[in-house]
């Protein structure tokens, strides 16, 4: 089909990347930030290509390949459709929000589809230093979910286990709110005692108490413009959450020692690991509280439900924990992770690969290094069974392996030292010398 020069130029005018589809998927257009973001430099290049093969390199469209298809859905509902996707390009994976909005002709029918993608940077597919990474389908589930709430003002409530990083979140939806340039406060509440939560929340004038010696900013002030984060809000006594439905309500505080009221301005974001809906229930929190905080509730998945991210995860706390250090896993390693079931999510994660950096002395993590908690018995008996290898599976300097190799066999080998020597064919002496050097 023939497009006019008119659907071009009005195409040209997007800063996004979009293209014009026809009802069966065919790319009848693009416009240069598609080309250049896809490298296709010339449009003709384009010419009956179709859009899951340029961005997922399917052979079939995205419902076909176990994906929501934005498209099918508007051609069935008539309605634009938001969906969030990985794409690839020529940089690698990338988290885009895809965009549909029919077009119609004057007897009502949809002609074209007008697909526009914008690339979130809410978190990367891609090992990175800091924020989120993943690209599994419940990660992309609620990365979704993340970036539709976060140009809002709605206040989220992010639910989940204890370790799936749900700072780690609120940080990203602040990041990408219109509240970015305010800062981001957590507040830990389940250190908010009765006595100190209006001199932490609301601040306190000098002289308001003994030992007021100077006026004291409060947590909701220092929020003023931005976002706060009340992390484990669950843990907030029943008498103190009247206090913070009061706050969210009217948005009016008073400084302790103070009648002059203040007007708070920022965005709430809570995070609990309770079930707040059962506590509802049996009376430990109040309803009307509930209701304030939970208009958008996002469930964060359990580490365990997200194992095809594991490897990423992996590299990514690794560059954060020794940022000077390549450190890289042993596939056996590895194999041992993703049969854990890591109960403390991302953060037990992190715990085990800190302490696995300590022990390596190279850049290679072994499975020996890991924790045995890490090992079931399959695992602990490979370990155990597993023949000593002088050459490991990277290059090295020899002086390097041998202290890795004799690393290994003083921690496995079950026999005396004399034994011991013998089988490396050197004296005890010399094997003395050589551990004494290794321990040095």
């Amino acid at each position: 089909m023939k497009i006019s020069n008119e659907v071009k130029t009005l195409l040209e005018c997007l800063s996004e990347p979009a293209i014009l589809l026809s009802q069966n998927y065919q790319i009848f257009a693009a416009n240069a930030a598609y080309r250049h973001h896809y490298h296709y430099g010339k449009e003709d290049l384009l010419e009956h290509h179709y859009c899951y093969e340029v961005s997922h390199h399917y052979k079939v469209p995205c419902d076909q390949a176990g994906e929501s298809c934005p498209l099918k859905a508007t051609l069935e509902t008539k309605q634009p459709q938001h969906v969030l996707h990985l794409h690839h390009t020529p940089h690698g994976e990338s988290h885009v929000n895809i965009q549909i909005l029919p077009i119609y002709n004057d007897k009502d029918e949809i002609i074209y589809l007008l697909e526009i993608m914008r690339c979130t940077k809410i978190a990367s597919t891609q090992a990175q230093r800091q924020g989120l990474v993943g690209r599994s389908q419940v990660f992309n589930r609620m990365l979704a979910l993340v970036s539709r709430v976060a140009p809002a003002e709605t206040s989220v409530l992010l639910l989940g286990e204890s370790g799936t990083g749900k700072e780690l979140v609120a940080q990203a939806i602040h990041a990408a709110s219109n509240r970015a340039q305010g800062h981001f406060i957590p507040v830990d509440c389940s250190g908010l005692s009765e006595s100190l939560f209006e001199s932490e929340m609301f601040g306190h004038e000098k002289g308001a108490f003994t030992g007021a010696h100077t006026r004291k900013q409060g947590l909701v002030e220092a929020a003023q413009g931005g976002t706060l984060f009340l992390d484990e809000v669950g843990d907030i006594p029943l008498s103190l959450q009247v206090k913070l439905l009061r706050l969210l309500e009217t948005g009016i505080y008073r400084r302790v020692g103070s009648v002059e009221p203040q007007q708070a301005d920022f965005r709430v974001i809570c995070a609990t690991h309770r079930h707040l809906k059962k506590m509802v229930s049996i009376g430990e929190f109040r309803q009307d509280l509930y209701y304030r905080i939970s208009t958008f509730p996002i469930l964060l998945p359990a580490l365990r439900e997200r194992r095809d991210d594991l490897p990423l995860l992996i590299e990514s706390q690794l560059q954060r924990i020794s940022p000077k250090r390549h450190l890289s896993m042993h596939p056996q390693a590895l194999k041992m992770l993703q049969r854990f079931e890591f109960n403390g999510n991302v953060r037990e994660l992190r715990n085990i690969l800190e302490r696995a950096s300590l022990l390596a002395d190279g850049n290679l993590i072994l499975p020996e290094h890991l924790h045995e908690e890490c090992m079931d018995k399959e695992c602990i008996d490979l370990v155990e069974k597993t023949e000593p290898k002088p050459v490991l599976p990277v290059v090295m300097p020899l002086r390097e392996v041998e202290r890795q190799y004799l690393q290994w066999v003083v921690q496995y080998f079950k026999g005396d030292n004399k034994t011991l020597a013998k089988k490396l064919g050197v004296s005890e002496r010399t094997l003395y010398r050589k551990w004494r050097t290794l321990k040095g």
